[in-house]
Protein backbone atom coordinates (compact mmCIF):
# COMPACT_ATOMS: atom_id res chain seq x y z
CA UNK A 1 0.00 0.00 0.00
CA UNK A 2 1.39 3.38 -1.01
CA UNK A 3 0.89 6.65 0.82
CA UNK A 4 1.01 10.13 -0.62
CA UNK A 5 4.16 11.00 -2.52
CA UNK A 6 6.59 13.27 -0.71
CA UNK A 7 9.73 15.20 -1.69
CA UNK A 8 12.63 14.23 0.62
CA UNK A 9 14.85 16.83 -1.06
CA UNK A 10 12.76 19.56 0.59
CA UNK A 11 14.21 19.50 4.08
CA UNK A 12 14.57 21.53 7.26
CA UNK A 13 12.07 24.39 7.34
CA UNK A 14 10.95 23.48 3.80
CA UNK A 15 9.39 20.09 4.58
CA UNK A 16 5.96 21.70 4.22
CA UNK A 17 6.57 22.03 0.47
CA UNK A 18 4.72 19.48 -1.64
CA UNK A 19 6.17 17.19 -4.29
CA UNK A 20 3.80 19.08 -6.61
CA UNK A 21 4.88 22.59 -5.59
CA UNK A 22 5.71 24.88 -8.49
CA UNK A 23 9.46 25.07 -8.91
CA UNK A 24 9.24 28.85 -9.00
CA UNK A 25 7.60 28.73 -5.56
CA UNK A 26 10.20 26.24 -4.29
CA UNK A 27 13.01 28.50 -5.47
CA UNK A 28 11.48 31.56 -3.82
CA UNK A 29 10.88 29.78 -0.49
CA UNK A 30 14.28 28.11 -0.54
CA UNK A 31 16.14 31.32 -1.34
CA UNK A 32 14.37 33.17 1.46
CA UNK A 33 15.03 30.43 4.00
CA UNK A 34 18.66 30.06 2.88
CA UNK A 35 19.30 33.78 3.40
CA UNK A 36 17.78 33.61 6.89
CA UNK A 37 19.88 30.56 7.80
CA UNK A 38 23.06 32.29 6.65
CA UNK A 39 22.26 35.38 8.70
CA UNK A 40 21.70 33.21 11.77
CA UNK A 41 24.86 31.16 11.16
CA UNK A 42 22.79 27.96 10.94
CA UNK A 43 25.00 25.77 8.74
CA UNK A 44 22.78 22.68 8.84
CA UNK A 45 19.68 24.65 7.85
CA UNK A 46 21.64 26.48 5.14
CA UNK A 47 22.71 23.10 3.72
CA UNK A 48 19.17 21.76 3.62
CA UNK A 49 17.47 24.88 2.29
CA UNK A 50 20.33 25.21 -0.21
CA UNK A 51 19.52 21.73 -1.47
CA UNK A 52 15.99 22.82 -2.41
CA UNK A 53 17.44 25.89 -4.15
CA UNK A 54 19.86 23.69 -6.11
CA UNK A 55 17.13 21.28 -7.18
CA UNK A 56 14.74 24.06 -8.20
CA UNK A 57 17.44 25.68 -10.34
CA UNK A 58 18.35 22.32 -11.90
CA UNK A 59 14.79 21.39 -12.79
CA UNK A 60 14.18 24.86 -14.19
CA UNK A 61 17.16 24.35 -16.46
CA UNK A 62 19.32 26.99 -14.74
CA UNK A 63 22.45 24.86 -14.65
CA UNK A 64 25.03 27.46 -13.58
CA UNK A 65 22.92 28.54 -10.63
CA UNK A 66 22.27 24.89 -9.74
CA UNK A 67 25.99 24.14 -9.84
CA UNK A 68 26.78 26.97 -7.44
CA UNK A 69 23.89 26.04 -5.13
CA UNK A 70 24.70 22.34 -4.64
CA UNK A 71 28.35 23.12 -3.95
CA UNK A 72 27.36 25.77 -1.38
CA UNK A 73 24.96 23.26 0.20
CA UNK A 74 27.77 20.71 0.46
CA UNK A 75 30.13 23.23 2.10
CA UNK A 76 27.47 24.25 4.63
CA UNK A 77 26.76 20.58 5.43
CA UNK A 78 30.47 19.93 5.91
CA UNK A 79 30.73 22.93 8.24
CA UNK A 80 27.80 21.54 10.21
CA UNK A 81 29.37 18.04 10.23
CA UNK A 82 26.07 16.75 8.80
CA UNK A 83 26.96 13.65 6.78
CA UNK A 84 23.44 13.02 5.50
CA UNK A 85 23.16 16.60 4.23
CA UNK A 86 26.54 16.20 2.53
CA UNK A 87 25.19 13.09 0.81
CA UNK A 88 22.07 14.94 -0.40
CA UNK A 89 24.21 17.77 -1.81
CA UNK A 90 26.38 15.25 -3.69
CA UNK A 91 23.23 13.55 -5.00
CA UNK A 92 22.06 16.89 -6.38
CA UNK A 93 25.46 17.55 -7.93
CA UNK A 94 25.58 14.09 -9.48
CA UNK A 95 22.09 14.47 -10.90
CA UNK A 96 23.06 17.83 -12.41
CA UNK A 97 26.21 16.31 -13.90
CA UNK A 98 24.13 13.61 -15.59
CA UNK A 99 21.71 16.23 -16.91
CA UNK A 100 24.68 18.10 -18.44
CA UNK A 101 26.07 14.95 -20.05
CA UNK A 102 29.08 14.64 -17.70
CA UNK A 103 28.55 10.96 -17.02
CA UNK A 104 31.89 10.04 -15.36
CA UNK A 105 31.46 12.95 -12.91
CA UNK A 106 27.84 11.95 -12.30
CA UNK A 107 28.89 8.42 -11.39
CA UNK A 108 31.63 9.63 -9.03
CA UNK A 109 29.38 12.07 -7.18
CA UNK A 110 26.44 9.66 -6.94
CA UNK A 111 28.66 6.82 -5.70
CA UNK A 112 30.05 9.13 -3.00
CA UNK A 113 26.52 10.21 -2.09
CA UNK A 114 25.40 6.58 -1.72
CA UNK A 115 28.44 5.81 0.44
CA UNK A 116 27.88 8.83 2.71
CA UNK A 117 24.15 8.11 2.89
CA UNK A 118 24.85 4.57 4.07
CA UNK A 119 27.40 5.85 6.60
CA UNK A 120 24.83 8.37 7.92
CA UNK A 121 22.07 5.73 8.09
CA UNK A 122 19.89 7.74 5.68
CA UNK A 123 18.27 5.02 3.56
CA UNK A 124 16.43 7.55 1.42
CA UNK A 125 19.46 9.45 0.13
CA UNK A 126 21.28 6.13 -0.31
CA UNK A 127 18.35 4.85 -2.40
CA UNK A 128 18.10 8.05 -4.44
CA UNK A 129 21.84 7.99 -5.11
CA UNK A 130 21.82 4.36 -6.22
CA UNK A 131 18.81 5.21 -8.38
CA UNK A 132 20.85 8.03 -9.90
CA UNK A 133 23.63 5.58 -10.73
CA UNK A 134 21.10 3.21 -12.29
CA UNK A 135 19.56 6.00 -14.35
CA UNK A 136 22.97 7.16 -15.54
CA UNK A 137 23.72 3.67 -16.84
CA UNK A 138 20.27 3.36 -18.41
CA UNK A 139 20.58 6.68 -20.23
CA UNK A 140 23.94 5.57 -21.61
CA UNK A 141 22.34 2.34 -22.83
CA UNK A 142 24.15 0.00 -20.45
CA UNK A 143 21.00 -2.01 -19.70
CA UNK A 144 22.69 -5.24 -18.71
CA UNK A 145 24.75 -3.52 -16.03
CA UNK A 146 21.92 -1.52 -14.45
CA UNK A 147 18.86 -3.67 -15.08
CA UNK A 148 19.35 -5.67 -11.89
CA UNK A 149 19.94 -2.49 -9.87
CA UNK A 150 16.67 -1.04 -11.15
CA UNK A 151 14.85 -4.21 -10.08
CA UNK A 152 16.54 -4.16 -6.66
CA UNK A 153 15.58 -0.54 -6.08
CA UNK A 154 12.02 -1.23 -7.21
CA UNK A 155 11.76 -4.05 -4.67
CA UNK A 156 13.11 -1.80 -1.89
CA UNK A 157 10.70 1.02 -2.79
CA UNK A 158 7.74 -1.37 -2.85
CA UNK A 159 8.74 -2.81 0.51
CA UNK A 160 8.84 0.67 2.06
CA UNK A 161 5.67 1.77 0.32
CA UNK A 162 7.53 4.70 -1.27
CA UNK A 163 5.27 5.73 -4.13
CA UNK A 164 7.52 8.26 -5.81
CA UNK A 165 10.55 5.97 -5.90
CA UNK A 166 8.42 3.01 -7.04
CA UNK A 167 7.10 5.09 -9.92
CA UNK A 168 10.64 6.14 -10.89
CA UNK A 169 11.86 2.53 -10.93
CA UNK A 170 8.85 1.27 -12.90
CA UNK A 171 9.36 3.97 -15.51
CA UNK A 172 13.07 3.23 -15.85
CA UNK A 173 12.47 -0.49 -16.31
CA UNK A 174 9.62 0.24 -18.72
CA UNK A 175 11.89 2.46 -20.82
CA UNK A 176 14.49 -0.30 -21.12
CA UNK A 177 11.82 -2.78 -22.26
CA UNK A 178 10.43 -0.23 -24.71
CA UNK A 179 13.88 0.40 -26.22
CA UNK A 180 14.38 -3.36 -26.56
CA UNK A 181 11.10 -3.60 -28.50
CA UNK A 182 9.08 -5.30 -25.72
CA UNK A 183 6.14 -2.91 -26.09
CA UNK A 184 3.56 -4.94 -24.18
CA UNK A 185 5.77 -5.27 -21.10
CA UNK A 186 6.70 -1.61 -21.28
CA UNK A 187 3.04 -0.59 -21.58
CA UNK A 188 2.05 -2.60 -18.51
CA UNK A 189 4.84 -1.03 -16.45
CA UNK A 190 4.07 2.52 -17.58
CA UNK A 191 0.40 1.86 -16.83
CA UNK A 192 1.21 0.69 -13.30
CA UNK A 193 3.47 3.71 -12.78
CA UNK A 194 0.68 6.06 -13.91
CA UNK A 195 -1.81 4.37 -11.59
CA UNK A 196 0.46 4.54 -8.52
CA UNK A 197 1.49 8.12 -9.29
CA UNK A 198 -2.14 9.13 -9.70
CA UNK A 199 -3.18 7.61 -6.37
CA UNK A 200 -0.15 9.11 -4.60
CA UNK A 201 -0.68 12.55 -6.18
CA UNK A 202 2.79 12.46 -7.75
CA UNK A 203 2.09 14.73 -10.70
CA UNK A 204 5.67 14.77 -11.99
CA UNK A 205 5.83 10.97 -12.03
CA UNK A 206 2.39 10.81 -13.61
CA UNK A 207 3.44 13.18 -16.40
CA UNK A 208 6.49 11.01 -17.23
CA UNK A 209 4.32 7.88 -17.21
CA UNK A 210 1.85 9.49 -19.61
CA UNK A 211 4.73 10.34 -21.92
CA UNK A 212 5.76 6.67 -21.91
CA UNK A 213 2.19 5.53 -22.62
CA UNK A 214 1.95 8.03 -25.47
CA UNK A 215 5.14 6.62 -26.98
CA UNK A 216 3.72 3.08 -26.87
CA UNK A 217 0.35 4.20 -28.28
CA UNK A 218 2.21 5.70 -31.23
CA UNK A 219 4.97 3.12 -31.82
CA UNK A 220 2.98 -0.06 -31.14
CA UNK A 221 -0.60 0.88 -31.97
CA UNK A 222 -0.22 3.70 -34.48
CA UNK A 223 -2.81 5.61 -32.47
CA UNK A 224 -1.72 9.18 -33.11
CA UNK A 225 -4.68 10.93 -31.53
CA UNK A 226 -4.47 8.89 -28.32
CA UNK A 227 -0.76 9.66 -28.05
CA UNK A 228 -1.33 13.40 -28.57
CA UNK A 229 -4.10 13.47 -25.94
CA UNK A 230 -1.81 11.81 -23.38
CA UNK A 231 1.01 14.24 -24.18
CA UNK A 232 -1.34 17.22 -23.86
CA UNK A 233 -2.41 16.02 -20.41
CA UNK A 234 1.24 15.62 -19.37
CA UNK A 235 2.14 19.03 -20.80
CA UNK A 236 -0.46 20.72 -18.61
CA UNK A 237 1.28 19.30 -15.53
CA UNK A 238 4.72 20.30 -16.82
CA UNK A 239 3.60 23.89 -17.33
CA UNK A 240 1.79 24.09 -13.99
CA UNK A 241 4.87 22.89 -12.11
CA UNK A 242 7.42 24.67 -14.35
CA UNK A 243 9.07 21.36 -15.27
CA UNK A 244 11.35 22.70 -18.01
CA UNK A 245 13.20 19.47 -18.81
CA UNK A 246 10.09 17.30 -18.74
CA UNK A 247 8.31 19.81 -21.00
CA UNK A 248 11.15 19.73 -23.53
CA UNK A 249 11.09 15.92 -23.59
CA UNK A 250 7.31 16.09 -23.99
CA UNK A 251 7.71 18.29 -27.06
CA UNK A 252 10.40 15.99 -28.44
CA UNK A 253 8.07 13.01 -27.99
CA UNK A 254 5.25 14.89 -29.71
CA UNK A 255 7.67 15.34 -32.61
CA UNK A 256 8.31 11.57 -32.60
CA UNK A 257 4.59 10.83 -32.72
CA UNK A 258 4.02 13.21 -35.63
CA UNK A 259 7.09 11.91 -37.49
CA UNK A 260 5.87 8.32 -37.25
CA UNK A 261 2.51 9.45 -38.62
CA UNK A 262 4.22 10.99 -41.66
CA UNK A 263 3.38 14.54 -40.56
CA UNK A 264 6.91 15.73 -41.16
CA UNK A 265 6.36 19.50 -41.31
CA UNK A 266 4.56 19.45 -37.95
CA UNK A 267 7.24 17.17 -36.50
CA UNK A 268 9.95 19.59 -37.66
CA UNK A 269 8.31 22.44 -35.73
CA UNK A 270 8.17 20.39 -32.52
CA UNK A 271 11.78 19.22 -32.85
CA UNK A 272 12.90 22.83 -33.41
CA UNK A 273 11.00 23.91 -30.30
CA UNK A 274 12.50 21.08 -28.21
CA UNK A 275 15.98 21.84 -29.55
CA UNK A 276 15.70 25.46 -28.40
CA UNK A 277 14.40 24.34 -24.99
CA UNK A 278 17.20 21.81 -24.46
CA UNK A 279 19.79 24.32 -25.63
CA UNK A 280 18.56 26.89 -23.11
CA UNK A 281 19.14 24.44 -20.26
CA UNK A 282 22.41 22.95 -21.59
CA UNK A 283 21.06 19.40 -21.78
CA UNK A 284 23.20 17.64 -24.44
CA UNK A 285 21.28 14.36 -24.52
CA UNK A 286 17.99 16.11 -25.19
CA UNK A 287 19.65 18.38 -27.75
CA UNK A 288 21.09 15.38 -29.58
CA UNK A 289 17.76 13.55 -29.70
CA UNK A 290 15.94 16.66 -30.91
CA UNK A 291 18.63 17.23 -33.56
CA UNK A 292 18.22 13.64 -34.72
CA UNK A 293 14.46 14.03 -35.07
CA UNK A 294 14.88 17.36 -36.85
CA UNK A 295 17.44 15.91 -39.29
CA UNK A 296 15.11 13.03 -40.14
CA UNK A 297 12.15 15.37 -40.64
CA UNK A 298 14.14 17.70 -42.90
CA UNK A 299 15.33 14.70 -44.92
CA UNK A 300 11.73 13.60 -45.45
CA UNK A 301 10.88 17.16 -46.51
CA UNK A 302 13.49 17.08 -49.30
CA UNK A 303 16.72 18.25 -47.70
CA UNK A 304 19.88 17.49 -49.66
CA UNK A 305 21.07 13.93 -48.92
CA UNK A 306 24.69 14.95 -48.53
CA UNK A 307 23.76 17.55 -45.89
CA UNK A 308 21.69 15.01 -43.98
CA UNK A 309 24.46 12.41 -44.18
CA UNK A 310 27.03 14.91 -42.90
CA UNK A 311 24.85 16.01 -39.99
CA UNK A 312 24.06 12.45 -38.92
CA UNK A 313 27.74 11.50 -39.10
CA UNK A 314 28.67 14.51 -36.96
CA UNK A 315 25.89 13.69 -34.49
CA UNK A 316 27.03 10.06 -34.28
CA UNK A 317 30.56 11.20 -33.42
CA UNK A 318 29.30 13.58 -30.77
CA UNK A 319 27.17 10.89 -29.11
CA UNK A 320 30.13 8.51 -29.19
CA UNK A 321 32.24 11.08 -27.34
CA UNK A 322 29.53 11.80 -24.77
CA UNK A 323 29.04 8.07 -24.17
CA UNK A 324 25.37 7.76 -25.13
CA UNK A 325 25.37 4.25 -26.56
CA UNK A 326 21.62 3.91 -27.10
CA UNK A 327 21.28 7.31 -28.76
CA UNK A 328 24.26 6.41 -31.02
CA UNK A 329 22.38 3.28 -32.07
CA UNK A 330 19.35 5.45 -32.87
CA UNK A 331 21.47 7.50 -35.27
CA UNK A 332 22.65 4.30 -36.97
CA UNK A 333 19.02 3.24 -37.41
CA UNK A 334 18.17 6.66 -38.85
CA UNK A 335 21.04 6.38 -41.33
CA UNK A 336 19.70 2.99 -42.43
CA UNK A 337 16.08 4.22 -42.54
CA UNK A 338 17.06 7.11 -44.82
CA UNK A 339 19.35 4.96 -46.97
CA UNK A 340 22.43 6.82 -45.78
CA UNK A 341 24.26 3.97 -44.05
CA UNK A 342 26.51 3.46 -47.07
CA UNK A 343 27.53 7.14 -47.00
CA UNK A 344 28.17 6.87 -43.25
CA UNK A 345 30.51 3.93 -43.79
CA UNK A 346 32.63 5.82 -46.33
Amino acid sequence: MYGKAFAPEYQGALTTLSVNSSLVDVLAAGTERLAAAKRAGEHAEAARSGLAVAEAHRRLGQVREADRAWKASYRAARDADDTAAMAWALWSGGTLARQRGSFPLARRLLALAAELGEHAGDVVVRGYSLAGLAETGRIQGDYEAVGRLHEQLLAEARRRGEARHTVWALEGIAQMHRNAGAYDTAHALFEEAAEIAGRADDRRGHAWALRGLADIASARDGDVERALVLLSEAETTCRTMNLSSALAYNHKMRGNVLYRAGRYAEARELYELALDEFGAMSEPRGEALARLGLAKSLARLGRDRAETAAELAELAGRLERIGLRHAREMVARAQKELGLDAEAAR
